[in-house]
């Protein structure tokens, strides 16, 4: 038998903690081996527990999720993984929490089989990119963030036609069976270029792909149109 995956739940409400605890713990392969109210908390478990994926809170007293996330990844990079909680509208601090090394992002009314199945991927060290959440997510954290520097990335320059392809479609929230589909290509074949991408550009998941075709340019968000009533309209197709 596999191993459990071990996790640390951290948020500072406890009612929101201890129902995502309670519901984890249903799960045979999980197990919730603590909690914590806040960053600093949450990391003095992960040092002393090692679990495996830490659901962390972005706004919280003292250290928040950012910064604990930013520790947490740099202290013991690949060891433990975060996924960040987030809320429906977006918070405007989830973009800085997926730069600082978190794996992925969940909405705080996700659905418990998405839940299990989201600590599952990242737990095997994959990346959560839910497409149609995260198009609208980094999208618009890459429009109201200053211009990208223009400061160039020898690596890009590596990627092949086809893998420069891919990476677009990654940053625009595709996932690899649409990809495959936009391409002709197979899903293996997909899933090929995906892991020469990120061992060419040093990146360690598919996240880091996605932030970095932003930050350099290589996609551009586009302008959301006015809706007919005047009030702010749908944005446009990534």
């Amino acid at each position: 038998m596999p191993p459990d995956i071990r996790i640390v739940v951290a948020d500072d409400h406890l009612v929101v903690r201890t129902g995502f605890a309670a519901l984890l713990d249903t799960q045979p392969d999980f197990t919730v081996v603590g909690t914590a109210s806040d960053g600093a908390q949450a990391l003095r478990i992960c040092s002393d527990l090692c679990p495996h994926v830490v659901l962390m809170d972005v706004r919280m007293p003292g250290m928040d999720g950012i910064t604990a996330t930013r520790e947490l990844t740099g202290a013991q990079p690949g060891s433990t993984r975060v996924l960040i909680l987030t809320t429906f509208d977006l918070d405007h601090y989830v973009y800085d929490a997926l730069c600082a090394g978190a794996s992925g992002f969940l909405l705080k009314d996700v659905t418990a089989e998405t839940l299990f199945e989201a600590v599952r991927v990242v737990a095997r060290g994959d990346a959560l990119l839910a497409p149609n959440v995260t198009r609208r997510l980094i999208a618009e954290f890459a429009r109201v963030r200053p211009q990208a520097q223009d400061t160039p990335v020898p690596e890009l320059g590596t990627l092949t036609t086809r893998e420069t392809q891919v990476l677009r479609l990654m940053a625009r929230g595709l996932s690899n069976a649409e990809i495959a589909g936009r391409l002709v290509i197979t899903e293996e074949t997909v899933k090929t270029h995906v892991s020469r991408i990120l061992a060419k550009l040093k990146l360690r998941d598919r996240t880091q792909a996605v932030i970095l075709a932003y930050e350099t340019g290589l996609i551009v968000p586009q302008a959301r149109r006015p809706a007919p009533d005047g009030g702010p309209g749908p944005a446009e197709p990534l």
